[in-house]
């Protein structure tokens, strides 16, 4: 296991202060805030601090930054118990102040009718450049903001179907697959994989509306954030084996951009797929 990994599993195993109340803390990594994935992730292992059965879904708002030097409290509101459903609120407080909520829907395992659409045709994640490979490959093309970031090691390994928009930006049709999949083993707890997934999928959702602009999600001209997160899961999977992340931007304006995205085993099995609106606002638009 990387160690960005062992220290990403400690981040997601937050402490318990009292009932329905926990306690996370954030990477020291020099980030002016709180990335969103790990926010969703802790707020859904505190939701499973007090459920039985599988995540189904989960939708978040962002409401104000994270601040990366304080502590996040969670507190699970517990709204409803049911027999194959139950349901949980959890906001996430920084300075006295909400700075995240989200509602978490749990679903006990049953047989239904079962269908799913097909996997896009994409090169397999073994023959595309690994992490090494493409910093090799893009590092001096990118911004000293990106380096900083690429030169830390990361959780969650990243591997582009298509690097044609990194050698040559230009505008292109705001869509994107990825392969990703956690540094490391997870072991057999299902929900742990969920928990990571939804600290993933935040990654690279929200850049594919700058591809139609030639833009990255590092651009300095730029102020980009997450407004808000949607998460469903379809079947089980494992974070730690191959997942293909195909992402697409139906639409931005307003500045707003609205993403979305489905994940697959290697294999073409659907298990998830996201939705997210995000802050695509112009530094000097600012008000």
């Amino acid at each position: 296991m990387s160690r960005a990994l062992d220290q990403l599993l400690s981040i997601l195993d937050i402490e318990t202060l009292e009932v329905n109340l926990f306690r996370g803390v954030s990477p020291q990594v020099g980030w002016q805030r709180v990335f969103g994935g790990q926010v969703i992730g802790q707020a859904l292992v505190a939701a499973y601090r007090t459920v039985n059965g599988l995540a189904h879904s989960l939708h978040a708002y962002f409401l104000r930054p994270g601040d990366p030097s304080v502590p996040i409290i969670y507190n699970v509101d517990r709204i409803r118990d049911g027999g194959s459903f139950s349901t949980r609120r959890v906001v996430a407080i920084q300075h006295g102040q909400a700075i995240f909520s989200m509602a978490a829907s749990f679903h006990k395992p049953e047989e239904g009718l079962a269908h799913q659409m097909k996997m896009p045709d994409v090169p397999p994640p073994e023959s595309l450049p690994n992490e090494g490979e493409l910093k090799e490959l893009l590092f001096d093309r990118l911004p000293p903001q990106v380096k900083a970031y690429w030169e830390r090691e990361r959780p969650i390994e990243i591997r582009p179907a298509d690097l044609s928009r990194y050698l040559s930006p230009e505008n292109r049709a705001p869509s994107q697959q990825v392969w990703i999949r956690a540094t490391g083993k997870l072991g057999d707890d299902l929900a742990l994989h969920q928990c990571v997934l939804a600290y993933a999928s935040d990654f690279t959702l929200l850049d594919t509306a700058l591809i139609a602009h030639g833009r990255f999600v590092f651009d300095p001209r730029l102020m980009l954030a997450s407004l808000d997160h949607a998460l469903w899961f379809h079947r089980q999977f494992r974070a730690d084996d191959w997942l293909l992340y195909a992402q697409d931007s139906p639409t931005s304006g307003a500045g707003r951009a609205f993403c979305r995205g489905t994940l697959f085993t290697r294999e073409g099995v659907l298990v998830a797929s996201t939705a997210q609106e995000g802050l695509v606002r112009a530094r000097d638009a600012r008000k």
